[in-house]
């Protein structure tokens, strides 16, 4: 306690002050001296016990707080009498509370970034392997139209994983919050047209039958470009399903609560115990002859959810999948 310097200050001026006026009550009398001395030896003792029981509320509020600080199952501090230290003591929980809530979430965005590498590494080692085996092959093999069909081969792999690493590119910076969606008048028709272009020859080349049912003049506010990622994902997705001479449906509902366009093939349906885990990165339908990284559909939802929308996933009865992509009015 009297390592503290202004205590210390204090105290020598408490005494000299102490002294002053006790020899002056021995010049007066001796009654009047005796009763100054024990007056002031009562407000110093008074004084100091004071301020050693402050100290010792401090010193148990700094072992508290080391224990919060070493012992993460430790939060509980001792609440103090109305004052100064009650204050202080309540501020000190709020900020360790925070404190605590931001280790959470950076021990789990770093739990996450580890599972992330994890699959991405995954993901890429089984294209890049096939490429390796494809190469060594190309060394070997002198017809050229075995070579031809190798090189197309690693192709389509360079492809994929172009579109792997795309895709998980766009989902980083979504989770890094640095993509600004712009806020704009889109017709539904026009967007649902943009989706469509890319896989247009590949339609036609596997039979696949695409009808529209979009009325004139439906709009939403959102980003165009973006949303239009996402309903690719969506349309490539229902292509996978379908397979050749499938059948692919797309509508949009329009009323005074919601709009709503919807994604229907007439393939296999999902499976019951995918359908929970759809949206969620990285995961592979159980099905062996299941295609795809498990990334598309993250993607999808992660770009209508941070424009406001919903998405849903569900069998319809008459067969096939169906995706629901709803905005509130």
């Amino acid at each position: 306690m009297l390592r503290n310097k202004e205590l210390k200050q204090m105290v020598i001026v408490f005494g000299g002050i102490v002294i002053v006026v006790t020899a002056v009550g021995f010049r007066i009398s001796m009654m009047a001296g005796m009763l100054e001395l024990l007056s002031a030896s009562l407000l110093g003792i008074i004084f100091l016990g004071f301020t050693r029981a402050r100290y010792q509320k401090i010193a148990q509020l700094s072992e508290q707080i080391d224990l919060v600080l070493h012992n993460e199952e430790h939060l509980y501090i001792r609440e103090a009498e109305e004052g100064e230290l009650s204050v202080l003591q309540s501020e000190i929980l709020k900020m360790t509370l925070r404190i605590r809530e931001q280790n959470d979430a950076l021990r789990r965005e770093k739990t996450h970034l580890a599972d992330s590498l994890a699959d991405i590494s995954h993901q890429l080692r089984t294209p890049l392997t096939s490429v390796n085996i494809i190469l060594s092959l190309l060394e070997k093999d002198t017809d050229q139209k075995e070579q031809k069909a190798l090189l197309r081969e690693a192709g389509e792999l360079f492809q994929q994983m172009d579109f792997l690493l795309s895709s998980l590119l766009k989902l980083s910076r979504l989770d890094a919050g640095i993509v600004t969606f712009k806020k704009e008048r889109i017709k539904i028709g026009s967007l649902v047209s943009d989706s469509l272009r890319p896989f247009l020859i590949s339609m036609e080349l596997h039979n696949i039958q695409v009808q529209t049912d979009i009325p004139e003049g439906i709009e939403l506010f959102g980003d165009f470009r973006w949303l239009s990622e996402a309903f690719q994902n969506m349309i490539k997705n229902s292509m996978e399903s379908v397979g050749d001479n499938g059948k692919i449906q797309i509508a949009c509902v329009d009323n005074p609560i919601f709009t709503e366009i919807t994604f229907h093939d007439d393939g296999a349906g999902i499976a019951e115990e995918d359908l929970p885990h759809i949206f969620e990165r990285f995961y592979r339908s159980k099905d062996a002859d299941a295609t795809g990284y498990g990334i598309g559909m993250a993607l999808s939802r992660n770009i209508i959810m941070r424009q406001g929308g919903t998405i849903m996933a569900q069998n319809d009865p008459r067969g096939g999948a169906v995706f629901s992509v709803r905005f509130l009015k």
